[in-house]
Order: structure tokens, then C-alpha cells, then sequence
């Protein structure tokens, strides 16, 4: 796997458990995001754009803050 999906995944993890969620579910299903799919994006295997810019909303963040320090 490419190292830059999984630097995204632990991204993704990481600002949800920031933001107080334990669960993946969870998090998944109070923000309306597919919970398979955010698990997947969670594990850096499957992920659309358009998912990712929906976890992006929800954490009020950009693209350029969520990128930065991923090569």
C-alpha cells in the first residue's frame, strides 16, 4: 500500500478521535457518511473525494490544512 494512504488514513483517525468520537461507526453515522466507506477510509484501502471533502466539512478544515506535512 502507499505510504501517503495510509499517512491520510491516520489523518482521518486522528481528527476523529480528536473531535471525541471512540467509535468509527459512530462518528459515521451522526455525520451521514456510509459507515463502510468511512471505515475503509479509515484503513486507507477505498475512498472517494467526495467523502473525503464531507469529513473536511464536518471538521471545518481544508484541503491544504488536511494535506499539509502528507508527501
Amino acid at each position: 500500500m502507499d505510504k501517503r494512504n495510509l499517512q491520510i488514513a491516520e489523518r482521518i483517525k486522528k481528527l476523529r478521535i480528536e473531535k471525541g468520537y471512540i467509535s468509527h461507526e459512530f462518528f459515521a453515522w451522526e455525520n451521514n457518511i456510509p459507515r463502510v466507506q468511512y471505515w475503509r477510509m479509515e484503513k486507507g484501502t477505498n475512498f472517494t473525494i467526495r467523502t473525503l471533502l464531507r469529513i473536511l466539512d464536518v471538521h471545518k478544515m481544508t484541503l491544504e490544512e488536511f494535506f499539509k506535512g502528507i508527501d
